[in-house]
């Protein structure tokens, strides 16, 4: 995931546009309530919502809570996989289940059925993140 925050292909605003591993670990110190309000804090003036996936994001119940929050706030939603990332330290990890079959939309199916999910390595992240941000922004209707 690293890889994909510090490729600098996103522009900052008035946030980083990925949180960092280390936020994450100090609020999470905090207990649940914390970690919802940090959830809820960052949602806050965005427009959309990238989820990384990894083998086990599907497993990570904050990462369902955001999904969630986003929808409800109408935030554009992507997934970016990140299974063909090569890893110095761990190689390759594998693809894992795509974590926005947990939740439902309005009309009760799941919403991997309409948000798009693209693979950073064979989609060339690096050049079309960019691209798939504005379409999420704009198959929201913002």
């Amino acid at each position: 995931m690293a890889q994909v925050r510090n490729a600098h292909v996103i522009g900052f605003y008035d946030k980083p546009p990925f949180l960092s591993a280390a936020d994450w670990e100090t609020v999470k110190r905090r207990g649940d309530a914390a970690i919802k309000k940090w959830i809820d804090d960052n949602l806050y003036g965005s427009s959309v919502t990238v989820v990384l996936i990894g083998a086990e994001t599907y497993t990570r119940p904050w990462v369902r809570y955001e999904i969630e929050e986003s929808y409800k706030k109408g935030n554009g939603l992507l997934g970016v996989t990140l299974h063909n990332i090569n890893d110095p330290q761990s190689g390759r990890d594998y693809a894992g289940p795509n974590p926005f079959s947990l939740v439902k939309d309005n009309k009760n199916a799941p919403l991997s059925s309409s948000v798009p999910v693209y693979d950073w390595i064979n989609g060339d992240g690096r050049n079309n993140i960019g691209n798939w941000i504005e379409n999420a922004v704009r198959q929201a209707g913002r």
